[in-house]
């Protein structure tokens, strides 16, 4: 018994979860059924704005089927449906659902005859359908579309929808776009006031465009107002355009900063101009190029990971071919600086072509993970997700790596190694092993530097190219050897560029840059962070 009961009292509570939802949809139908009673523009229009006042999004198939003169009355049952041309006949869809229903002849229906004034207020309609919905984030894109193709005639939906709406956040919004729907009606003097300080207070370049326009078209106190609103607005702007370029500078050094850190440890401990860096960089770059083509072939539900898998396998592809470049050539030219700059060049060369061999010479499609994609905006910032997701990877690979240097016995014996190499290797240090896994973590470094740059970069057999010559700066500049120097002398070429290169172009801007490093390694040749050790100093 006490089973039953349990029964039928789930039943009841599911049938009153129900019935709002169908009882509303019966209402619906109700009043688009009045269509078929309707005569001339003016009873039409009436049922329009009651379809409206619903607020219920469902309506938006109809009324927009009736601005298209696609609402059709069945002459045999006087029911309403969305008509659809086929061949000779019409295509009936349900008004709510737009499931095909039947089809019949045009001779036995009726067209639901509109004009421009319904349409007008069909399109008022439509607009306070969006200003009502549910979802916040509809609510959001109706009062920027508003804000940005101000009209007169939106002030009235506006006001009935900042009446209604409870979100403190969509009703700034809407107040707005409502401010921005007055400056260019006919209202009077005292509220395009009003609505001008509305405006300015938002400070965005949406606001100054609009603020633009109504000095370039106003007049009186209206057109003052809207000046002295667009002076504070630029001032501002061009603040916040001083944080985004230290943005890009500071997205623009982690780039650096992971192009470069391998090569810090390469050449620092070693003394080796490795020519053959960027390559490395490229590998990394194509060895995730594979890894996705691999993984839309066989395992495409497994894209989102695919930065995850390639930056291991990455790491280990350019690890092995820089362990090989150094066991092979590498180790006979130590202390010939010169004979070890050729021969990488020679390396890189021989690199890029085989690549070109095996992937073609065009650009390869590298694409973003669904959590790099897209962009968010901090005021008037605009942060897109790769770059940021860069920034943090590039600062997580610097700690590792600083931890390596500094809290394991490897990193101690690379620093015993770069201090004074004679006194390590008679201290038992096999400083050849040393140099060759020295190498091979460089390598493999610029490897997953290549991961990263492929979510922003061409990848290409000239990828590496690109960046070769900053890498050398950003260690010559920081210190050669020394991660701390690599890091400030990343982020302050990175910045010093953005800077630049609104005033003087990409290219000027670089060799700007590059003069001023020369000037400052004339008064500190070891850099910002020189090392300290008697082989060193020497």
């Amino acid at each position: 018994m006490l089973l039953l009961r349990a029964i039928g009292l789930m039943l009841l509570l599911t049938m009153a979860g129900l019935t709002p939802s169908k009882a509303a949809e019966a209402d619906l139908r109700a009043t688009i059924a009045k269509f078929a009673a309707a005569t001339g523009f003016s009873a039409t229009e009436a049922v329009v704005r009651e379809l409206a006042a619903s607020g219920d999004p469902a309506v938006e198939r109809p009324l927009s089927a009736l601005a298209a003169g696609n609402l059709y009355i069945r002459k045999s049952d006087s029911q309403v449906f969305v008509g659809k041309e086929a061949g000779d006949g019409i295509e009936l869809l349900d008004p709510l659902s737009g499931e095909e229903t039947a089809d019949a002849a045009k001779a036995d229906l009726t067209k639901i005859k509109v004009n421009n004034g319904l349409r007008r207020t069909i399109r008022d309609a439509l607009g306070t359908l969006t200003l009502r919905a549910k979802d916040a984030s509809v609510r959001l894109a109706a009062a920027a579309t508003m804000f940005k193709t101000p009209d007169a005639a939106n002030i009235e939906p506006l006001d009935a929808a900042i009446a209604a709406e409870t979100d403190p956040g969509v009703k700034t919004l809407f107040e707005q776009a409502r401010a921005a729907s007055v400056v260019v009606s006919d209202k009077p003097e005292a509220d395009k006031l009003a609505a001008v300080s509305i405006i300015a207070a938002r400070g965005d370049r949406d606001a100054l465009s609009l603020l633009t326009s109504v000095d370039a078209n106003g007049q009186g106190a209206v057109k003052d107002a809207a000046a002295a609103a667009i002076g504070n607005i630029n001032s501002k702007l061009a603040l916040w355009d001083a944080g985004q370029n230290i943005w890009y500078g500071v997205s623009l050094g982690s780039v650096l900063l992971l192009a470069a850190i391998g090569l810090a440890i390469t050449f620092g401990v070693m003394g080796v101009i490795n020519m053959a860096h960027g390559e490395m960089v490229m590998l990394g770059a194509y060895t995730t190029f594979v890894v996705q083509q691999v993984i839309r072939t066989s395992f495409p539900g497994l894209f989102d990971w695919s930065l995850a898998i390639a930056l291991p396998l990455a790491f280990l592809v350019a690890a092995l071919v820089g362990l090989a470049i150094e066991r092979g050539i590498i180790r006979f030219l130590y202390g010939r600086p010169l004979e070890t700059l050729l021969a990488t060049w020679g390396v890189s060369l021989v690199l890029q072509q085989a690549v070109r061999t095996i992937f073609g010479p065009t650009n390869q499609e590298v694409g973003n993970p669904s959590w790099m994609s897209g962009s968010f905006d901090v005021g008037q910032l605009a942060i897109t997700w790769n770059r940021l997701w860069i920034l943090v990877f590039a600062l997580l690979v610097f700690a590792v790596l600083l931890y390596v240097m500094k809290r394991t016995a490897w990193g101690l014996q690379m620093r015993a190694v770069t201090a004074n190499r004679r006194m390590a290797a008679s201290m038992g240090i096999r400083t050849q092993w040393v140099d060759a896994l020295t190498f091979a973590l460089g390598s493999g470094i610029a490897g997953i530097a290549g991961v990263a740059l492929s979510q922003i970069d061409n990848v290409s057999p000239n990828l590496g190219r690109g960046y070769i010559i900053d890498s050398f700066m950003v260690v010559v500049f920081g210190g050669v050897g020394n991660l701390w120097g690599t890091l400030v002398g990343a982020f302050s070429l990175g910045i010093v560029n953005k800077f630049l290169e609104p005033y003087a172009g990409a290219v000027l801007g670089k060799i700007v840059v590059l003069v001023l490093i020369i000037l400052f390694i004339q008064k500190r040749p070891r850099g910002l962070f020189a090392l300290k050790g008697r082989a060193v100093e020497a």
